[in-house]
């Protein structure tokens, strides 16, 4: 099946009636910031950032999952042959290559954990996996916020871990990188960023 915006955004519509959620308008937020962001990136594709985006928490389809969700995406965009965006469903997590770094429970069998250990370490991340990673902290379901406060919003959910610090610290270093290539702030990009962030 060919991925497009119209079979992204069918895929989308089907996952969230499976289970409705605020991570649907949090998905579509996220596309929204990859679209406006690769916009600005000569080698990258809005479109295609749109679509990853979009589909970076598809596995949520499935249910309420922690950890899980991460490889029920993988397999459902493998399933149609979406493979970098099946990769983005992993590595959206994973902005520090090590399944240690996970801020979540592993929900999932061993076999699966054994499977997810080797793909987070051995993938290869361009500047897609990268866009997605900081555009997850750049999205409420309510729309654009600061990095800052996604923070916040993230860990009293799912608490303080030893990796929490260096997590954020990786996701404003990606920051500062797609900063020096577009030559702007992201939130100068994001509409209502700061009125959605107070």
């Amino acid at each position: 099946m060919e991925l497009n915006r119209q079979t992204a955004e069918q895929a989308l519509r089907e996952a969230s009636a499976s289970n409705p959620g605020p991570w649907t308008a949090h998905s579509e937020y996220v596309a929204k910031a990859c679209e406006i962001i690769a916009g600005r990136c000569k080698h990258l594709s809005s479109d295609q950032a749109y679509i990853y985006g979009l589909l970076h928490d598809i596995g949520r389809h499935v249910g309420v999952t922690s950890e899980r969700h991460l490889i029920d995406g993988y397999r459902f965009c493998m399933e149609r042959g979406w493979e970098k965006a099946a990769q983005i469903c992993i590595s959206h997590a994973f902005m520090i290559q090590d399944i240690g770094t996970s801020i979540g429970e592993f929900d999932i069998s061993e076999a699966d954990y054994l499977f997810m250990k080797k793909f987070v370490s051995d993938a290869v991340y361009d500047d897609y996996d990268r866009l997605v990673q900081m555009c997850d902290s750049l999205a409420l379901p309510t729309g654009f916020c600061l990095l800052e406060k996604r923070f916040v919003d993230v860990t009293i959910r799912y608490g303080v871990h030893p990796s929490t610090v260096d997590r954020w610290t990786k996701i404003l270093e990606i920051k500062v990188a797609f900063e020096k290539e577009i030559g702007c702030c992201v939130y100068s990009l994001l509409p209502g960023v700061l009125e959605n962030s107070l």
